[in-house]
């Protein structure tokens, strides 16, 4: 997408303004014409009853106007901003306007672009019926916009989307091997390197976690590495390595779920599919920070090649664990990919995963829980997602008493703790697997990365939560 950065108004199409409140002082700057308009904008904001609350909008015909209210000033946010530029997208693909003027505080040029790009998305791809009208938001013209912050938010919002239709397709369109072989071709479209490692090396390397999890499916497992190193390294700057679960489907494997929970499991991807997205921005963006992905990719199923409860797994790291149950399979999996992670060094590990219902119940669907061995990385974290809108919540790994649910008389570690505090114990499961003296954060989005009913600027289906908050937090 391309956004123009014009100074006046661009004339035979829709301008839409984005105003604090009911105050109209914008359009009073804005439009020349604005005198004569003033009685009937007034009128129709009180036919309409538009109290000047976020979201609420009006429309003039002539000339085509559009008003959209941001709120009261003292609430709006940068958040507000994406969420009612996201309501234009919608209402000018509603009413099939393919061009606009965007006229709003152009401080918030980066959030603006981001809401009408992502309102705009719909995962429409097997619907065989007529296409639906779409709003051209190449056409978007956001007035006296940053041209910086216009790119800047188009190539956050394109890596949202990239993840969030990755994460939509099916599990008979994407499996390890698949979601492999998009790693390698999307990321060496924009000059990363990307390593795609097969089962044989899988199991010589002792990823016995990774390998264990997908052997029941026909679809063997696949480890992703992908490498972004900066042109021109700063001399302090971070190493950085983004971790992401990375199963395909998963059926519980022999603990397998009832109907209702295997029902959109192709979501279990979400962590791998963010990683991806994240890396194919940063290539774009060129932060100073050597940034690296790791995903391992496997499908969780049933089958006389399955691994147990009672199996005991030797992980890459010499540690072990006992399996009590197949369906907690995500951190077994990202068990090995955390030790290979911490073997490069780096200086902060931060994973994302669809991992635990627990911590659903614990916060809802539409926060994400934050666990974190570093105060100063834990808040650096948490007033990112402020900015961006991805709400995360830091949740405790310092109870001992609760560490020791997770310990088993026939090996080091299980891999579950039981129902109470199931996101903690989970999170102090993977805990073990990063190398001591590396800054490590683990995000558990299981309930953020996908959603059943429309809601901001996410239609029905994978989010891509994290996304924005990952690119913003290296970027800085």
């Amino acid at each position: 997408m391309q956004v123009d950065a014009i100074k006046s108004l661009k004339t035979g199409v829709a301008n839409v303004f984005l105003i604090e409140g009911s105050s109209l002082e914008l359009l009073e700057k804005t439009l020349k014409n604005f005198k004569k308009l003033k009685p009937t904008i007034e009128k129709t904001m009180e036919m309409e009853h538009v109290k000047g609350k976020k979201g609420e909008s009006i429309k003039i015909i002539d000339p085509l106007t559009y008003i959209f209210s941001l709120g009261e000033s003292d609430k709006i946010t940068e958040d507000t901003y994406r969420e009612v530029a996201s309501k234009v997208s919608s209402r000018l693909k509603k009413d099939k306007i393919e061009e606009a003027n965007i006229i709003a505080n152009i401080d918030f040029s980066k959030t603006i672009t981001e809401g009408l790009i992502l309102g705009d998305y719909s995962f429409g791809k097997y619907i065989t019926k007529e296409k639906e009208n779409k709003f051209n938001v190449e056409y978007a013209h956001i007035l006296s916009g940053k041209p910086k912050d216009i790119e800047l938010g188009s190539i956050v919002a394109d890596a949202q989307i990239f993840s969030r239709n990755l994460v939509n397709e099916p599990g008979c369109v994407i499996n390890p091997i698949t979601l492999s072989q998009i790693a390698k071709e999307e990321c060496e479209k924009v000059g990363l390197k990307v390593h795609i490692y097969d089962e044989k090396w899988i199991q010589e390397q002792g990823m016995n976690g990774l390998w264990m999890v997908g052997k029941g499916s026909e679809t063997p497992p696949r480890f992703i590495h992908i490498v972004y190193k900066p042109k021109k390294a700063k001399k302090n700057a971070k190493k950085i390595a983004i971790v992401g679960k990375g199963l395909t489907f998963d059926s519980g494997g022999l603990n397998i779920k009832t109907g209702d929970y295997m029902r959109t499991m192709k979501l279990d991807k979400s962590g791998a599919c963010n990683t991806i997205a994240i890396m194919r921005a940063i290539a774009k963006l060129e932060p100073p920070s050597e940034v690296h992905g790791f995903i391992g990719a496997a499908e969780n199923m049933p089958d006389g090649k399955s691994y147990r409860p009672d199996d005991i797994i030797i992980f890459r790291n010499g540690k072990t664990a006992e399996i009590d149950n197949t369906d907690a399979e995500g951190r077994v999996t990202l068990a090995d990919v955390l030790s290979y992670a911490s073997e490069q060094n780096p200086d902060v590990i931060i994973d994302m995963a669809t991992l635990t219902g627990a911590c659903v119940v614990a916060l809802g669907e539409f926060t994400a829980g934050l666990f974190a061995n570093d105060d100063d990385l834990a808040s650096t974290l948490f007033n990112t997602s402020k900015n961006t809108g991805e709400k995360l919540w830091r949740l405790p790994i310092d109870d001992e008493n609760l560490r020791e649910k997770i310990k088993s008389p026939v090996a080091d570690i299980k891999n579950t703790g039981g129902r109470y505090g199931g996101a903690i114990t989970a999170a102090m499961f993977l805990q073990e697997f990063v190398k001591d003296g590396i800054k490590w954060a683990h995000l558990d989005i299981a309930g953020p990365a996908f959603t059943e009913k429309e809601y901001k600027y996410y239609s029905k289906g994978g989010t891509g939560f994290g996304v924005r908050t990952l690119i913003e937090y290296i970027l800085t």
